[in-house]
């Protein structure tokens, strides 16, 4: 059998099923992360998968963001667009010890800038704890952030989850 590799966008994607073979599929849900970031404000923070505290978040990126840190390393893989990540050290840092998931940073964060990464589709990057970090999509793309549940993390199970 042969298999042929599409990718989706935010603008060209199909939305997904699951094939059970010997199991109720009421035991299982899945989302699609373009049709959640489609739906979705620019920069919001979506669940689509988690695993105990661990959270993959969907994110529509469009235009800048604000800055954000946390107190833990995070990843981000840029589903679809081109987005630039511009990286801040931080002086003092901004997430309270313990603290999980992204934190915003009201205004311009303090510290030496350390540089830029520009993620195309598939690319990943390292947000490093006791750094800010900000995106910008010149065009509106789509990322795939880890991170730990936090205050950012918007849950809306009931209305993105198929099963």
């Amino acid at each position: 059998m042969a298999y042929k590799t599409v990718f989706g966008s935010l603008d060209n994607f199909t939305k997904g099923r699951i094939d059970i073979i010997n199991d109720d599929p009421k035991h299982y849900v899945f989302s699609n992360l373009f049709e959640v970031a489609k739906k979705s404000k620019p920069w919001e923070k979506v669940a689509v998968g988690i695993n105990q505290e661990y959270v993959l978040e969907a994110i529509r990126a469009e235009g800048q963001s604000g800055w954000y840190s946390c107190d833990h390393d995070e990843t981000v893989i840029c589903m679809d667009g081109d987005i630039e990540i511009n990286f801040v050290k931080l002086d003092n840092p901004v997430a309270a010890p313990g603290k999980s998931g992204s934190v915003s940073i009201n205004g311009e964060p303090v510290g030496k800038k350390m540089g830029r990464v520009v993620l195309q589709q598939g690319h990943q990057a390292l947000l490093p704890k006791g750094s800010a970090y900000c995106f910008t999509a010149k065009k509106t793309g789509v990322l795939l952030q880890q991170t730990i549940l936090g205050d950012l993390t918007k849950q809306r199970w009931s209305q993105i989850c198929l099963s």
